[in-house]
């Protein structure tokens, strides 16, 4: 498979392309008995998981900003492959970011991943809280001051106590912010997020058409989102097709504020394809 064609940063065009997907380390899960049947490839490697990787590349390299969740950085699983790294190349993303979450040395290091188009001009990491170790967000800034724009790629807990807390955490870090992207994996439901109303006045949230991503053999709850600060427009969300994974990918296209655009430097308009 060939190598997608890059797009210059001065290119890139106001209206941002962003993706959010769970990978899933790569494992082919199409039914609840996979999760029993193909547990033992969250440990050991599985031939076919580079091959898989060339097909995630081949979609992801369509977009100018990915978080993803649940990529390995490079273990005895994946063959010591860092997912990230490997998918930012085949893609042809010009900036990757691997935020290391659970080490379990040799045999697994659990990560999220952001692939960026465009550098960002800074990066933090978050350990978020929780009853157990291994849950982080990654926060980009893109441009200075105030009209910066923040994406923050998280991945929250499973259980309801812990997610709030992280919830908690993430709104007192975007208070302060004015246009913000948060996209991953966040294991709650659009009405479990309305209910958190500390975290949803900090965001201000442009409310999105949720959409059904999980389990991606038949979707029954929305727990993937790309959440907008109401300064940012966006066109209509869609989910796309399976990517082997146990979750669909969300993706939408976001409109910058002339404002955001000068920040960040983007002038240029795409060509048409």
């Amino acid at each position: 498979m060939s190598l997608a064609v890059s797009t210059p940063a001065s290119e890139v065009a106001p209206t941002l392309k962003l993706l959010t997907c769970n990978l899933q380390v790569g494992i082919h899960t199409s039914a609840y008995h996979h999760y029993v049947t193909r547990s033992w490839q969250h440990l050991l490697p599985h031939p076919k998981r580079r091959s898989r990787l060339d097909v995630v590349a081949g979609t992801l390299a369509g977009f100018d900003i990915v978080g993803l969740q649940e990529v390995d950085g490079g273990s005895f699983r994946s063959n010591n492959v860092n997912q990230v790294e490997y998918l930012a190349k085949r893609s042809a993303f010009d900036f990757h970011f691997q935020q290391l979450n659970r080490n379990l040395g040799q045999v697994a290091q659990h990560s999220n991943g952001l692939l960026s188009r465009l550098k960002p001009n800074r990066i933090d990491e978050h350990r978020l809280p929780g009853m157990l170790p291994g849950r982080g967000a990654i926060h980009a800034r893109y441009g200075d001051g105030p009209d910066a724009l923040h994406v923050f790629v998280a991945h929250l807990a499973l259980g309801q106590r812990g997610r709030l807390r992280q919830l908690d955490y993430l709104g007192e870090i975007i208070r302060p912010l004015r246009h913000v992207v948060v996209m991953g994996d966040l294991n709650c439901t659009p009405e479990q997020l309305q209910a958190h109303p500390r975290f949803c006045q900090a965001l201000d949230l442009n409310p999105l058409k949720p959409l059904l991503s999980y389990p991606a053999w038949q979707p029954r709850r929305a727990l993937d989102h790309i959440l907008l600060s109401s300064s940012l427009h966006a066109d209509k969300p869609r989910v796309l097709e399976a990517l082997f994974s146990d979750h669909l990918p969300v993706a939408v296209d976001i409109h910058l504020p002339t404002a955001c655009r000068v920040s960040i430097g983007l002038t240029g308009e795409r060509s048409a394809s």
